[in-house]
């Protein structure tokens, strides 16, 4: 009896485990995070598609979209950040969900209806209407990115710090998982909708959107509640004032603790029973300031914080050309690779972004917070050497004295056509100045793979290296924005973490919006190798900033020998930090 007890007590102990693990506030938090981030990468791969289609093979719409888009996370990143910190979680959580999905459940709609009547729309008032139509699109679709970022603010910057609780190693972990969540979902969701829009229609590819956001909006809003309700401090938040007055109190150590615990923790329903009561009394010309004082003081306040070396090498990591986004993607037709090829590099760059974050968690519980990110720096920078080298390898078509604009400017002089290329169905395609192909209807084949164009073989060693310095450079590249990640989070100030957090994404937005405008004046493939260049300078001086930082912080100790520390929280207590991690 005894025998088939102990099994038995031990399957039963594992189930409890088991159902204890699937109903805990940390898996329903990933389970939230993983429908939501399907979402949004289905929606940013088919919105661009779209959009491309809508108006004629041309990328007139997608860039006039990508602009807006950053440019409103440039100038409301704060602002954003700013209301996150002022209301509730629960209220700034639903609130920007359910404002998200609703935008990309809108859009769907329009643009389903675009398609099926866009014929009559372009007669009714001189095709004015079919404008105004694209202008709607815009519009909402930019308001469901600035959705897409409060929630991304407010549940990976704030939510995960209060569900890890005080163990800094647990929220590592969460941090991890979440980018695991984040690459297999950008790899998976566009191949997934893709798939519906070849087989389907662009119109069959809305409905699909649109109706996933639906269910996943309601399922996402009872995740929420089920972790706000599994993590009772997620109802407690810190004011400014009251972590001032904290401060001040723990400086002078005053013997009686009652009034400290008073001011530490506040019920969010008591700050937002008096602040009404404030802004009746709040002039007309205050409230116009309002938001221009908030985007002042969110700057002011980022470039005080401790962590701020570290934040600005981040965001310096984004200018560049050095990733898998439609510019790499359009060099590499140019230079004979197809989209079989692309697609498994792209695969293969998504298992080194996880190995990273692996590596991520390793590095930290051997050598600390900290020096895991000089050493994810040094390992992204020693890749990319490969980058550097490639564009003197053979193959590379880097040719300096051809002028960025004289293919553009002789066109437009000459009144020559853009050159066109015979689709599947036999209609001409233009061939951008990126050499990249149509890929709405199904073709991989380069844009210049005319024999008369292309007499002979491009060499790939050059490419080659490139993208082999890439792929690699991504284990070094996330485990460094996962370093950086959890310092915003351990180091920043409960009451500044979303408006803080908002204007690092503007940071991120704007170098990389710096860096498409790079491309804009070096568009021709034989300027991509000094745009490679350019972008392991930025990448180095952003890895310079962070070392700076390190060794503002460890000071003598940043070369000391890495020793196993199962907490790691020894050189992440940064001078001036008032977080309450």
């Amino acid at each position: 009896m005894a025998r088939e007890a102990g099994p038995a007590g031990e399957r039963q102990r594992r189930c409890g485990a088991l159902v204890g693990y699937f109903t805990s506030a940390k898996f329903l938090l990933y389970l939230g995070h993983a429908l939501s981030t399907w979402g949004d990468r289905m929606w940013h791969f088919a919105v661009s598609v779209f959009l491309v289609e809508l108006y004629g093979n041309s990328l007139l719409l997608t860039a006039v979209y990508g602009l807006v888009v950053a440019g409103s996370v440039l100038l409301l990143g704060a602002i954003i950040g700013d209301w996150v910190d002022k209301n509730s979680r629960l209220k700034v959580a639903q609130t920007s969900l359910v404002v998200q999905n609703a935008s990309v459940i809108l859009c769907g709609i329009i643009l389903m209806i675009i398609f099926l009547f866009k014929t009559q729309l372009l007669t009714l008032y001189h095709g004015w209407l079919l404008t105004m139509c694209y202008i709607l699109v815009i519009t909402i679709a930019n308001i469901a990115n600035l959705a897409s970022t409060a929630t991304a603010i407010t549940i990976q910057r704030d939510w995960i710090v209060v569900v890890a609780g005080e163990d800094r190693s647990k929220l590592a972990d969460m941090n991890a998982t979440i980018r695991r969540i984040d690459q297999l979902t950008n790899i998976l969701a566009p191949m997934a909708v893709g798939q519906i829009m070849t087989f389907g229609s662009p119109m069959i590819g809305c409905g699909f959107i649109s109706g996933w956001n639906l269910m996943s909006m309601c399922v996402e809003y009872l995740l929420l509640w089920k972790v706000y309700q599994k993590t009772p401090t997620l109802a407690l938040k810190c004011s400014k004032v009251e972590e001032s007055e904290l401060k001040q109190l723990n400086i002078k150590k005053e013997n009686d603790m009652k009034p400290a615990e008073g001011v530490q923790l506040i019920v969010e329903k008591d700050v937002t029973g008096f602040e009404p009561q404030q802004e009746k009394e709040v002039g007309c010309a205050a409230r116009i300031a309002e938001p221009f004082i908030t985007f002042r003081d969110g700057w002011v306040a980022y470039y005080n914080q401790p962590v701020f070396l570290a934040g600005m090498g981040l965001a310096f990591l984004y200018m560049t050309v050095l990733g898998f986004d439609c510019i790499t993607t359009g060099y590499a037709y140019t230079q004979g690779l197809s989209g079989s090829v692309l697609s498994l590099l792209m695969g293969a760059s998504a298992i080194t972004g996880i190995m990273g974050t692996v590596a991520f968690t390793w590095l930290r519980r051997k050598c600390g917070l900290i020096r895991t990110g000089l050493i994810s720096g040094v390992a992204q920078l020693s890749c990319l050497v490969l980058c550097a080298i490639s564009v003197f390898m053979p193959g590379s078509p880097l040719d300096l004295t051809v002028s960025p604009f004289a293919d553009i400017s002789a066109r437009l002089f000459e009144n020559e056509p853009l050159p066109t290329i015979a689709s599947p169905g036999g209609e001409p395609e233009v061939a951008f100045a990126t050499g990249m192909p149509n890929l709405l209807n199904g073709s991989t084949t380069p844009a210049y793979a005319d024999p008369e164009m292309s007499p002979e073989p491009v060499p790939l060693i050059s490419v080659s290296l490139l993208f082999a310095g890439v792929i690699a450079a991504r284990v070094g590249l996330w485990s460094f924005d996962l370093t950086v990640t959890q310092l915003l989070q351990e180091n920043v100030a409960e009451s500044e973490r979303g408006i803080i957090n908002g204007v690092q994404n503007s940071m991120n937005y704007l170098l990389d919006l710096l860096h498409f405008i790079m491309v804009i004046l070096a568009p021709n493939p034989e300027a991509f190798g000094l745009l490679v260049l350019i972008s392991v300078s930025f990448v180095a001086m952003g890895h310079i900033m962070y070392f700076r930082f390190a060794q503002k912080s460890l000071g003598k100790q940043i070369f000391a020998c890495c020793t196993p520390d199962p907490k790691a929280v020894s050189d992440s207590s940064l001078p001036g930090n008032t977080s309450t991690v």
